[in-house]
């Protein structure tokens, strides 16, 4: 399946795509003259846009590998999240939804020994900017909990052990800090943010 990344050279061309595709903004003027930018609920797009020097959008083309070392294979990718230069996704290209990483610079994957089990789903992966922390949500047994990954030291840790209480979302700050997540709690959602020892942050 094929990932490709439209590149904006600036927010007035990515809301210039919103009008386009018919998108509620997320705030509106209360005056009309009131000087207040439009922002439209593109949550997949926004998470693939990197800055671009063109003055309309572009796509990015990544190789398709048939063996399975690019960014796109004939198996599904899902669950694509970019910073900086890394970006994260899901794959069962190896028989299992195994967590991968690719280099958008030089254009290859990334090893993450140590972080895939095949007795465990990994879905929504996030990356700090710098690329070192990964964190992500893991299934298994039917129940779910979130993971961090450190890259420097290969050690994969439980920030959120499996449990009842179900946890979705999850996402890391850019320096790496902060971890927020959202998680089921007496029949509704909250959200819960955390350092990045998986301690949770009251103020």
């Amino acid at each position: 399946m094929l990932i490709n990344f439209l590149v904006f050279s600036s927010i007035k061309e990515l809301t210039k795509v919103g009008h386009i595709l018919n998108l509620q903004p997320a705030t509106r003027s209360l005056k009309p003259n009131h000087n207040v930018k439009r922002i439209f609920f593109l949550p997949a797009l926004m998470a693939l846009t990197i800055t671009g020097c063109s003055n309309y959008p572009r796509t990015l083309n990544f190789p398709f590998d048939n063996g399975g070392r690019g960014l796109n294979s004939r198996s599904s990718e899902l669950n694509p999240y970019i910073a900086g230069n890394f970006i994260t996704f899901t794959s069962d290209r190896n028989g299992s939804q195994d967590i991968y990483l690719f280099d958008a610079r030089n254009r290859r994957l990334i090893d993450l020994p140590g972080l895939n089990a095949f007795d465990e789903i990994a879905t929504n992966p996030t990356i700090s900017e710098d690329g070192r922390y990964l964190v992500f949500m893991v299934v298994k047994q039917g129940q779910s909990g979130l993971y961090l990954y450190d890259r420097t030291t290969q050690q994969k840790r439980v920030l959120i052990p499996q449990n009842n209480r179900e946890i979705r979302n999850p996402m890391i700050s850019s320096n790496g800090e902060r971890i927020v997540f959202e998680t089921a709690n007496n029949g509704q959602w909250d959200i819960v943010v955390t350092d990045i020892r998986g301690n949770p942050i009251n103020n």
